[in-house]
């Protein structure tokens, strides 16, 4: 967030107010009109910096149709992604998304709008975007993202079915855990084998397994209580290595 300039107030006359010695009424005239000016610029500032509701809902009618004047749908949001200068595939999406608490991806209802830009105090562009590295750093503590992984699985789940397509899975992964050294594998894994979908135990598992499971499966434990998904992961990913590790080497 860029850091404002300070300003320098001018001092009150030394004799209450009266014109100094050696000074004309024109330069009274001038230090009052500075001072309204002062007072003036003071008060644009709070009114910069405090939160309208109208304003966000006059922002939020900047993305709907007059058929769904209550819905920002699929262009939209496009518009609203270029307007903040983010990707919609960043993860800082996903944050405002869990802020908002919205039901469906690539939506927002203008109650969920008014929702998560009251509590974030935002009725601008501008200040969503002085949000967002604060946004980006939620993700840091562990236990809240935890809560947005878990909230991305019915987030980004075709509400037609059950558990998460494992397309969808994979595309969610790396955007949460784009860092984890065993999410290609994973991601592999899930793209070849009889997975057509990930449920909801799975998917919380996942997370627990990047946590705890390092790269090489030293503390993988065969009898922890893992999915089936994950042990048949395991096994799969110790054949690949081995089958490489057997292959000669090119001279």
């Amino acid at each position: 967030m860029p850091r404002c300039s300070k300003r320098t107030r001018s001092g009150a006359p030394a004799n209450g107010g009266e014109v100094l010695p050696g000074a004309t009424a024109i330069d009274e005239h001038h230090h009052h009109k500075r001072s309204r000016n002062s007072s003036s610029r003071r008060h644009s500032k709070s009114e910069d910096t405090s939160f309208s509701v109208k304003k966000c809902l006059a922002w939020f009618k900047e993305y709907t149709t007059v058929t769904e004047p209550d819905v920002l749908g699929p262009e939209g949001m496009e518009k609203f992604c270029e307007d903040l200068g983010v990707d919609p595939e960043n993860v800082v999406m996903l944050v405002i998304a869990y802020k908002m608490g919205a039901k469906q991806m690539g939506y927002f209802t203008q109650e969920e709008w008014l929702k998560g830009l009251t509590e974030l105090q935002c009725d601008s562009v501008h200040k969503l975007q002085n949000k967002l590295e604060y946004l980006r750093s939620l993700l840091n503590d562990p236990y809240i993202f935890k809560a947005i992984y878990r909230y991305s699985y019915d987030f980004a789940r075709d509400k037609d079915q059950r558990s998460l397509e494992t397309g969808t899975a994979r595309a969610l992964l790396g955007v949460l855990l784009p860092r984890w050294a065993l999410r290609p594998a994973l991601a592999d894994f899930l793209q070849r084998g009889r997975y057509r979908v990930v449920n909801r135990d799975q998917w919380c598992n996942i997370l627990e397994f990047s946590r705890t499971v390092d790269t090489q499966l030293n503390t993988y434990d065969a009898d922890g209580a893992w999915p089936v998904m994950l042990d048949e992961f395991v096994e799969w990913l110790r054949g690949e290595r081995a089958g490489d590790a057997a292959m000669p080497a090119h001279s």
